[in-house]
């Protein structure tokens, strides 16, 4: 199990997104496990899974990722599990494992393709947070013309990443947003988790950044793959689990109470469409689609 921790420490620090680490190292505790029934193994995965959780990371796309993978590796195979022996029923997951790993890598090539004819229009766009879809769909969109991206400090890396694709840029503060928001054609966000509602879990700041957007009659678009639809029906901030909120590293001291979090919900009714690898959604689609995946 010691091995499945290493393995997703060693992706994150590689900077591999934290669904794409779960599932690497979920597939190392599929190769090592020693259990001898699929019930115990799904147990072993359940338990690398809670120890993911004691990294400082989106634990919110931690439980999506192991969710879904959990669910793919063993759905319409109860049958045939029932028939073979253990080891065969292993490879048979290992190989579905691999499958999973691989639609998810190409997810966000998709999610690019599917945002540009709503980017063609847009010289300025608002950005909060530093999601990879984000940064990808905006490398594409500039290509074929000049944009300005207006960045919120609390961003980070996000302006080093859009200036290495010789992006135009420009760092606002926070609290500008208001201020900033009549300059731009839309708002751009990523996602940590997309749950049940429609709503996105992400930064902290995010909810404010729309609530801005839907003032000013502005679009708020969200890019997220589909690995991080999660089964949660939050109605407001305080729905919110604290493992969620706050870095494992913090409720571990119980500092919580002294930090402040780390995400926020955003509802649906602030947001205009997701792009996602399963196509354009509108929030009130969401819940179909997780119906679809969890089926």
């Amino acid at each position: 199990m010691s091995e499945a921790l290493t393995v997703f420490k060693s992706s994150l620090n590689a900077g591999v997104s934290t669904g794409i680490a779960t599932i690497q190292g979920l597939l190392s505790v599929l190769s090592t496990s020693r259990a001898t029934t699929v019930q115990e193994l799904v147990h072993n995965l359940r338990e690398a899974t809670t120890q993911f959780k004691s990294v400082d990371c989106s634990t919110i796309a931690v439980k999506s990722a192991s969710d879904l993978f959990t669910l793919f590796i063993t759905q319409k195979e109860h049958a045939r599990m029932e028939r073979e022996d253990f080891e065969s029923c292993r490879q048979l997951m290992m190989a579905r494992g691999g499958t999973f790993l691989a639609r998810l890598e190409d997810s966000l090539n998709k999610i690019v393709a599917v945002s540009q004819p709503f980017l063609a229009s847009a010289n300025t766009v608002l950005v909060h947070g530093s999601s990879r879809v984000v940064a990808g769909a905006l490398a594409l969109a500039s290509k074929t013309r000049d944009m300005e991206v207006v960045l919120t400090k609390s961003s980070g890396e996000m302006v080093k990443k859009l200036q290495a694709e010789n992006i135009r840029c420009r760092v606002v503060e926070d609290l500008a947003v208001g201020a900033e928001m009549h300059k731009v054609d839309c708002v751009l966000l990523g996602a940590e988790g997309v749950v049940e509602t429609g709503g996105i879990v992400n930064q902290l700041g995010s909810y404010t950044v729309a609530m801005i957007a839907r003032a000013l009659n502005k679009q708020t678009y969200v890019l997220a793959e589909s690995f991080k639809f999660v089964r949660e029906y939050p109605l407001g901030q305080e729905d919110l689990p604290d493992e969620y909120l706050y870095p494992a590293s913090v409720l571990a001291t119980k500092q919580d109470s002294l930090t402040s979090p780390r995400v926020d919900y955003t509802p649906p009714g602030l947001v205009s469409l997701l792009f996602t690898d399963l196509g354009i959604l509108t929030p009130s689609a969401v819940s179909d689609e997780l119906i679809n995946l969890y089926l």
